[in-house]
């Protein structure tokens, strides 16, 4: 299922290294990484652009909280955030309404060849 989810997202040979956290460490490197203290549903880690690698950590207790605060299948919240981490691996980024428009509009793309809803509805 993560490698499909994975191999649907990304547009050419990647390694990837796809971790699960608990908050503490989801806390501690988004504190680390990101001057934001507190534990984030996603991080993804650049470490080469050719050859492409990288991680991506998912906090998984903060994916449940979210699916279940938005009436989320946990698994199509899953889905959407690995997606969205390695799209943010491949380059794209939300920082901008235009840029944050295009990454939306993949990351519907991608997951409604995937059978998921739209995760931004």
């Amino acid at each position: 299922m993560l490698r499909r989810w994975a191999k649907a997202a990304l547009h050419r040979d990647a390694n990837v290294t796809l971790r699960y956290v608990a908050e503490s460490e989801g806390r501690r490197l988004n504190r680390a990484f990101r001057n934001k203290d507190y534990p984030t549903n996603v991080l993804t880690f650049i470490y080469s652009v050719r050859p492409l690698q990288g991680d991506i950590v998912i906090c998984a207790p903060v994916v449940a909280r979210e699916a279940k605060a938005q009436r989320k299948f946990a698994a199509a919240h899953h889905a959407h955030l690995l997606v969205h981490g390695l799209l943010h691996l491949q380059g794209m980024d939300h920082g901008r309404p235009a840029e944050a428009r295009r990454m939306e509009n993949r990351e519907r793309r991608i997951l409604r060849g995937l059978g998921f809803d739209d995760p931004y509805a």
